[in-house]
């Protein structure tokens, strides 16, 4: 262990913010993606919420590997050629972000009725009942939900260490170290111990916010 921190420690802390980078921005913009495709999801257009129901039971059942396979590999048979990281990202907003809008649905069948109905009769539309009533409440209601997605985001990142871009995730990094040292138990365990903690910060910082919300409800 000793010899693995003195020879890789540097490389490990790299890897593991490549690993935390991914998972950030992947998960944000897969809430943020998410948020609108629950707007349309709702909205009054029906062809718009069959097109957003397709999406969603799509996305939500594709395995991120095969998704990102087809995104480096496919893609540019296609014409379309992408950097191996924005393809490791665009993979995990594809699923996170219809993991998200059906988070979301849930949190929206959660609310009064009778709140959408009060505000209709008050005059308000269709963008200031969602933006001012549905979403805030929806949001605050799924945060665990929306945790466990988050760590699921993180944990699923380690796809990226079948791409070429392996020497710079956390567990492409540890099978390289691997194929070089033999010290798979070793590296492999250091490795877990990194995502096992990130999950737990995140799930005390998700149980705070939920904390907090609810006093707000």
């Amino acid at each position: 262990m000793k010899q693995l921190i003195s020879d890789y420690g540097w490389q490990f802390i790299a890897s593991y913010g490549v690993s935390l980078r991914i998972s950030c921005i992947a998960f944000v913009l897969g809430l943020l993606l998410g948020t609108v495709l629950t707007v349309g999801r709702i909205s009054p257009i029906p062809p718009l919420r069959e097109a957003i129901n397709i999406y969603v039971e799509t996305f939500r059942n594709i395995p991120v590997l095969a998704l990102l396979v087809f995104i480096v590999y496919a893609l540019p048979d296609l014409g379309l050629v992408i950097d191996y990281e924005p393809c490791v990202i665009i993979s995990l907003i594809l699923v996170s972000s219809a993991f998200t809008c059906d988070n979301l649905r849930t949190g929206i069948n959660t609310i009064d009725a009778q709140q959408i109905q009060a505000a209709r009769a008050l005059g308000l539309n269709f963008s200031t009942i969602v933006t001012s009533i549905i979403l805030p409440q929806a949001l605050s209601s799924v945060i665990q939900p929306m945790v466990t997605l988050f760590i699921s985001v993180v944990i699923s990142s380690s796809t990226g260490s079948l791409v070429p871009l392996a020497h710079e995730e956390l567990t492409g990094l540890v099978t390289e170290i691997n194929n070089k040292e033999a010290m798979g138990v070793v590296t492999f365990f250091l490795a877990s111990i990194l995502y096992v903690l990130t999950g737990l910060i995140i799930a005390f910082v998700g149980r705070r916010l939920e904390k907090r919300y609810a006093l707000w409800r």
